[in-house]
């Protein structure tokens, strides 16, 4: 791996790691982190209550393009993963569910974004 994707990657990881921070200072449980399946990742998963949110994190240089990054792909990926991991934790059936944005980038506060994409498969 060159210096430079070694620099992507150690960036990337310090945002997932800001980003549960931010998560638990808000009162959620982190119950996964970096999940992966065939096609598809999920960043973090956390819990409030009954609430479960999936949350992808973008770091960028800026915010807007962090936001621009979650792209239709990314979404579709998340999703598969989302129903995968949801097959294998059927407690999860009854709490409600939601797929939320953390962007991260160098001297701003996280953007949380609520919401950020539905769940159902297309």
């Amino acid at each position: 791996m060159n210096e430079a994707k070694r620099a992507a990657r150690a960036f990337g990881l310090r945002a997932e790691t800001l980003a549960a921070l931010w998560l638990r200072g808000h009162f959620f449980r982190i119950l996964d982190r970096n999940y992966r399946v065939q096609g598809g990742e999920i960043d973090i998963v956390a819990q409030r209550g009954r609430l479960i949110v999936f949350v992808e994190v973008k770091a960028r240089a800026d915010l807007e393009t962090a936001a621009l990054s979650i792209t239709a792909a990314k979404q579709r990926r998340i999703r598969r993963a989302v129903h995968h991991w949801l097959g294998r934790h059927p407690a999860a059936a009854g709490c409600d569910l939601r797929a939320d944005a953390l962007l991260i980038a160098p001297g701003k506060l996280p953007s949380w974004i609520v919401s950020a994409f539905d769940l159902q498969m297309p």
